[in-house]
């Protein structure tokens, strides 16, 4: 190569002042219409002046510098190189001038999903924009493994990475820990790079705030979605399933764990039974007794459990004891319900025990339905291992205009198969009056 000051004497020779503001305005990513418009003239008239500009410079850089064409396209084979690099390759000062040369032989700015990424160079206009979107294929990502995940990749060092990444148009975004996850799965990812920097199963309770979610029954039911997660039941803590440590049980829930014991060493006594459930599935004896309400399960007359399908007789629950907020009177059931913001927001309302007793159900899973008046959906009373419940008692709240610590009063038919519900405050004492109330009304079912 020759003197490197001759690429800066044939730019004085042959760029007057409106060239230089066109070369100027191109390098800052201002458009041809934008520049045209300053200096008066058309969008063709700006290109025209462009491209006679970077002719008169090549034709310097031909007789001077032979061979650079091919020197420059070499260098731009990788997704992206800056201005500098292609002057110091060409033993010239870093100038504005090497973009005109740059431009007349074949390169341009690489692109991205950011836009074009001004300062640098390439001949693969859209090898920079490949890469990064095989970079983002490898996300989620912790900020510390970004750059080796990028080298893989082969996103070349020293481009605005952070800035590209983060750009609305791009699949990936910083999550609340500052690390690189999907858009479109976020939540999910910033749990997975939280439990794999912790190195231990978490309750979904500490995954909330990593997740951005709301609550954790909506961060339950995203990891359920996700096949990276597993769940460790009974303590229902969360796990990434590739980590070959844990000792998962094959069971949901108690009641799978006692049914597979039972199915593979009954006839066997409880105490028996108890044991050997626990040592795959760790779980109280209290909620195993409730187990054994499974319409699945019986006893025989020797006093083993064993399977229903295999002859044994169903195990029913004995009669709770009489809460003070429930009574029988003749064919009818009454119960007082307290409103509470379950309730409110139409969740199913947990009951007391003797309640599904004195309907006859009293094996798991059980339920009785109860029509209502006025269009409401019938009213599920239901039996688990575990609880009893009611279905949403929501509409009928709203509609007797109760609040939070009101009283709702279900009458239940046992012969016809009705029930009624009704706001059972006193009206002294009621938590919805105002000064200006009237009496609310009686029933709504």
């Amino acid at each position: 190569m020759v003197d490197d000051e001759w690429l800066i004497r044939a730019w004085q020779a042959v760029v007057d002042e409106r060239a230089r503001t066109i070369a100027e305005g191109r390098a800052e990513g201002r458009t041809l219409e934008d520049i045209g418009a300053d200096l008066k003239v058309s969008r063709e008239r700006v290109r025209q002046i462009m491209a006679e500009t970077q002719r008169q410079l090549a034709s310097f850089a031909d007789v001077l510098c032979e061979g650079w064409r091919d020197t420059v396209r070499a260098l731009g084979e990788s997704p992206a190189v800056r201005r500098s690099s292609f002057a110091a390759t060409l033993d010239l000062k870093d100038h504005l001038a090497v973009e005109l040369l740059l431009a007349e032989a074949g390169l341009g700015a690489p692109r991205t999903w950011a836009g074009p990424l001004r300062g640098w160079w390439t001949a693969r206009l859209d090898a920079l924009d490949k890469a990064l979107k095989d970079l983002t294929t490898k996300a989620p990502l912790l900020d510390s493994d970004l750059d080796d995940a990028a080298a893989e990749a082969g996103v070349p060092s020293g481009i605005p990475l952070a800035e590209i990444l983060a750009h609305p148009q791009s699949r990936v975004t910083r999550s609340a820990e500052g690390h690189w996850v999907r858009r479109q799965a976020r939540g999910r990812d910033a749990a997975y790079l939280w439990l794999l920097n912790t190195g231990h199963p978490c309750p979904v309770e500490e995954l909330v705030g990593p997740m951005s979610v709301a609550t954790a029954a909506a961060g339950r039911e995203a990891l359920r979605r996700d096949d990276r997660f597993t769940q460790l039941r009974p303590e229902g803590t969360w796990g990434l399933s590739e980590w070959s440590h844990l000792r998962i049980t094959p069971y949901k829930n108690a009641v799978e764990a006692l049914v597979g014991v039972v199915t593979e060493f009954g006839p066997i006594s409880r105490a028996a039974l108890f044991a050997k459930v626990r040592e795959t599935y760790p779980v109280s004896a209290w909620r195993l007794t409730q187990c054994l309400l499974s319409d699945q399960i019986g006893e025989t007359d020797q006093g083993l459990i064993d399977l229903v399908s295999r002859g044994a007789r169903p195990i029913e629950e004995e009669e709770p004891a009489q809460p003070d907020t429930m009574a029988v009177e003749g064919d009818f059931l009454g119960a007082r319900i307290t409103v509470d913001r379950d309730i409110l927001r139409g969740s199913g309302i947990r009951v007391n025990s003797w309640l599904t007793w004195c309907l006859g159900l009293r094996q798991a899973p059980m339920s009785r339905t109860f029509a209502t008046a006025a269009g409401h959906v019938p009213l599920v009373v239901r039996r688990g291992t575990s609880t009893a419940q009611i279905s949403s008692l929501r509409r009928h709240a709203l509609e007797l205009k109760t609040v939070e610590g009101c009283v709702l009063l279900l009458l239940l038919h046992l012969v016809d198969g009705t029930a009624q519900v009704s706001h059972g405050c006193a009206w002294s004492a009621c938590p919805a009056r105002t000064a200006t109330d009237s009496p609310p009304p009686t029933g709504t079912g």
